[in-house]
């Protein structure tokens, strides 16, 4: 007899797509019930032949399908919840034209359960093993319609205008091929990368200009290819120990800092508190949108001594300014072990005046922002004068003009 899922006590995978939406649901990352629809209808494990059928419907695993030299993932289908998240975003109906950037196979499969058989979808990507292995999977998947593209997505694709673009791979830019293939009034959901951090916005587009209609945290491979972008790199301690990234084509002078980390720490608090499952990440933005010299400071766990003590020892806000520097802390509140306060720690002889800094827009933050839907974001072609700009932060990346504007 051929064992089956019942005769071995093992979860089909229509039981295991079924529990990841009913997941998917609670949790609030599927709203719709066509986005529910379309996670039902693909099987996402045939994406995955690597991993475990049950692992493949895990809600939060990211499968990778591929990693660089030193382990680190250069392709992956992404966790579950992200995907379900963006196509919430994206609003994909019936009989549009859709351009994924960055393949896979899966997702492109979920757009097409988006747009119907009177819809089109093109996939495209820079690695040929990417999009043979789409190819391969879409067809065993029945998703043939999906026209698979090798090339840089960066550049112009055949096809357009799209009424919806979803970027799946973490972007630093908005290259001009984006907006040039977007209908008017079409979106485009995309990774963004601003000062180091990362949100699925999806922008509507507005002439030349694209408008935020919606922004969610998330996190993605990088980018390869002409936009490429990499981080500058600082260590201050001339170890890996701490390193300091900064993330803009501008970038503050980090020439003194040496030493700076020798120095006795000055700790202030902010008065400020929040929940251990309490989210914060609209502070993470508005410090990128408010503090000057603005980078993401990362700690080693195996070469930490204690030096520094960051709120976030991934990617922590930290603010330079010539040799000195300050981050953002967080520790706990003696009377309530669940309860948390924002705080600064500076080194320098400058770092009492940059924590204060920081612990200064903590409280702005708490007061203006915290309870509100987030910023603004707008995205003008390079060169745009800014009297043009609406106001805010302007970062100047190679193709765009990025503004952050805080209501």
């Amino acid at each position: 007899m051929t064992a089956t899922a019942e005769t071995t006590g093992q979860s089909s995978p229509e039981q295991l797509r079924t529990a990841m939406v009913e997941a998917l649901r609670s949790s609030g990352a599927i709203r719709t019930d066509r986005v529910a629809a379309a996670l039902l209808a693909v099987p996402r494990h045939v994406f995955a032949p690597e991993v475990p059928i049950a692992e493949a419907y895990e809600p939060e695993r990211a499968l990778v399908t591929k990693r660089d030299e030193h382990g680190l993932a250069l392709s992956s289908v992404s966790a579950a919840r992200i995907q379900a998240q963006m196509l919430e975003q994206a609003d994909v109906q019936p009989g549009m034209r859709a351009l994924e950037i960055g393949s896979g196979g899966y997702n492109a499969a979920l757009i097409a359960e988006l747009v119907g058989p009177a819809g089109e979808v093109v996939t495209v990507d820079i690695d040929p093993f990417v999009t043979a292995r789409a190819e391969k999977y879409l067809t065993e998947a029945e998703y043939e319609r999906v026209r698979v593209v090798l090339a840089d997505g960066s550049e112009p694709v055949e096809g357009g205008p799209f009424d919806r673009i979803i970027v799946t791979v973490g972007a630093w830019d908005l290259p001009p091929a984006w907006t040039g293939a977007l209908a008017e009034g079409g979106t485009i959901t995309v990774p963004l990368r601003m000062r180091g951090l990362t949100r699925s916005i999806t922008f509507r587009r507005e002439g030349a200009r694209l408008v935020s209609v919606s922004a969610e945290v998330c996190g993605f491979v990088k980018m390869q290819g002409a936009d490429a972008h990499d981080e500058f790199l600082v260590l201050p301690r001339g170890t890996e120990e701490v390193g300091l990234r900064f993330d803009e084509l501008a970038r503050p002078d980090t020439s003194g800092l040496a030493g700076a980390l020798g120095q006795p720490r000055v700790e202030l608090a902010s008065g400020v508190t929040v929940g251990n499952r309490e989210p914060f990440d609209s502070l993470y933005l508005w410090l990128a949108s408010s503090l000057p010299g603005f980078g993401l400071m990362s700690v080693d766990p195996k070469l930490d001594t204690g030096t520094v003590a960051p709120a976030n020892r991934m990617a922590c806000p930290v603010t330079v300014d010539g040799g000195s520097l300050a981050y953002l802390s967080l520790k706990k509140v003696d009377e309530d072990p669940a309860v948390f306060e924002f705080g600064a720690h500076g080194f320098g002889p400058d770092g009492e005046r940059l924590a204060a800094l920081i612990t200064d827009q903590v409280q702005v933050w708490d007061r203006d922002y915290r309870a509100g839907d987030g910023p603004v974001f707008t995205a003008h072609p390079a060169g745009t004068p800014d009297d043009r700009l609406p106001d805010g932060l302007v970062i100047d990346k190679t193709h765009v003009r990025l503004t952050i504007s805080w209501p």
